[in-house]
């Protein structure tokens, strides 16, 4: 059942879709639910600096406030996907979503820092099944072509914005108290919930299929165990037996996962749809922009507040022009795809941030911001706009409908697994600095060089993958390019 009609335009064989207004408000729901991930991450990462003065953490312990999150959320979302698939989208949206706004609602009003890091993580788990549910509420009822197209385009326009914006409001909202980034989603979570009892149109749970529920237990398990291993690798040190061990541990349970998922009846991911259409590169790609954006972003709030002494609303104007960039151009992704196709976007959008990452590494203790840090942004902007769009459409386009959860929720997991281990890694090099408490502002820039360093070559790596040419065509509908 959908809320769309369809129709043939006069002297085309090609269907569209006129929407109705229960289509609009299916749209504006999902909406809201990527919205929602995008502004919790961004957010809650300007108030970090906050939070660490308030509850003491340092910053290898600080960085799982953000790192609990994007765990959670990549180590289930193929689960979340699949559920989605085969239980109902609808129902797993609805339910899922609950349980965010109580989370989030947990995390604000709490003071020990273990229970923040845990709402955090618990509202990863609940985004793990709404984000690919959401988006495949949207492939499953919109007709692949235009009016896909379309919808994705206002889709990841919600959810780009939602991700830049969110510097700015996580700004304003950390002047306050950091506690009102935990909040501020709470509203908007319950809105969601209320609408999408009344207009996301039921769908039929699947009579075939199967949960895999050990796939899931050996990812999540295999993801837990290697994030935390590089996290604690620069205090334990990298050769002792704890970080060696704790990688051999990671590598045989993720070894574990693959070959399940190769004799599950009904695997969590069929790996052979790695093969199907664009679906592989851009995957890489969604590991490229978001591992290196998220943990740019996690050293940029740093620089800006504790370098350079800006207060939270101050950084958030600074950070501004990237979501004004990101808001005036991601509502014409649709047309822009249309006309250029999906992999020239890409390519820009990781050259973008490529040159928006190597530009920032000149940056020092005493900015020019129009010279040394306005450059970097808009490059940010432009990337993060272009890029996200081009990088859903092409992972999902040419699947069918039964296996859309999969795909989508495969292209989120690798944008927020990508994410979760380069910013790992990101601060295991800066708590391998050995920064003193009292560390002048030139000692705390270069301990952060090797983190921005990291961030510019994942994304030359993918921008460099988005260049090589292709190996052998695709099957895929004449519309992606």
């Amino acid at each position: 059942m959908t809320s769309t009609t369809i129709r043939v335009v006069p002297g085309s064989d090609t269907p569209t879709q006129r929407w109705t207004t229960r289509t609009w408000l299916l749209l504006l729901v999902v909406c809201i639910v990527i919205a929602l991930d995008g502004l919790d991450v961004s957010m809650v990462g300007v108030a970090l600096p906050a939070i660490g003065t308030e509850l003491s953490l340092e910053t290898g312990t600080l960085q799982w406030i953000v790192s609990a999150y994007v765990l959670g959320y990549g180590s289930l979302l193929l689960l979340g996907g699949r559920l989605a698939d085969l239980l109902g989208r609808r129902r797993i949206l609805l339910i899922a979503l609950t349980v965010f706004a109580l989370a989030s609602l947990a995390g604000g009003l709490v003071s020990d820092p273990a229970i923040v890091i845990a709402s955090r993580f618990v509202k990863g788990i609940a985004a793990a099944f709404t984000a690919p549910a959401a988006f495949s509420l949207i492939t499953t009822n919109f007709a692949e072509g235009p009016s896909r197209n379309r919808a994705i385009s206002i889709f990841t326009t919600f959810a780009a914005s939602g991700f830049s914006l969110g510097l700015i409001v996580g700004g304003l909202m950390t002047s306050l108290s950091w506690r009102w980034t935990f909040l501020f989603s709470v509203p908007f979570a319950v809105a969601a919930v209320v609408l999408g009892l009344f207009f996301i149109p039921r769908d039929h749970v699947a009579k075939t299929g199967g949960h895999d529920m050990w796939g899931a237990v050996t990812l999540a398990v295999g993801m837990l165990t290697l994030v935390y291993t590089i996290v604690s690798a620069p205090e334990a040190g990298w050769g002792s037996l704890q970080t060696i061990l704790g990688l051999a541990v990671a590598a045989a349970v993720l070894a574990a996962f693959a070959m399940i998922e190769l004799r599950a009846r009904h695997p969590l991911i069929r790996f052979g749809i790695l093969r199907e259409g664009f679906v592989a590169r851009a995957n890489i790609s969604a590991i490229a922009l978001f591992g290196s954006y998220v943990s740019f972003q996690f050293i940029l709030t740093i620089y800006l507040q504790s370098v350079l002494g800006w207060p939270p609303l101050s950084m958030a104007l600074a950070l501004l022009p990237a979501g004004l960039v990101v808001v005036a151009t991601a509502p014409f992704a649709d047309r822009l795809i249309d006309r250029f196709g999906s992999r020239l976007l890409i390519t820009v959008a990781l050259g973008a941030l490529s040159l928006g990452y190597l530009l920032f590494l000149r940056v020092g203790t005493t900015p020019v911001y129009t010279v040394d840090i306005l450059p970097s942004v808009l490059l940010l902007g432009a990337g993060f706009a272009l890029g996200f769009p081009a990088i859903q459409e092409r992972a999902t386009a040419g699947i069918s409908n039964d296996e859309q959860g999969l795909a989508a929720g495969l292209v989120q997991s690798s944008s927020q697994v990508g994410a979760a281990l380069v910013l790992a890694v990101t601060s295991a090099l800066i708590a391998g600095g050995d920064l003193a408490a009292d560390a002048s502002a030139a000692q705390m820039l270069d301990g952060f060089r090797p983190g921005l360093i990291l961030s510019t070559a994942v994304a030359l790596a993918g921008f460099a993958v988005a260049l090589a040419p292709r190996r052998r065509p695709h099957a895929v509908d004449a519309g992606v390019k």
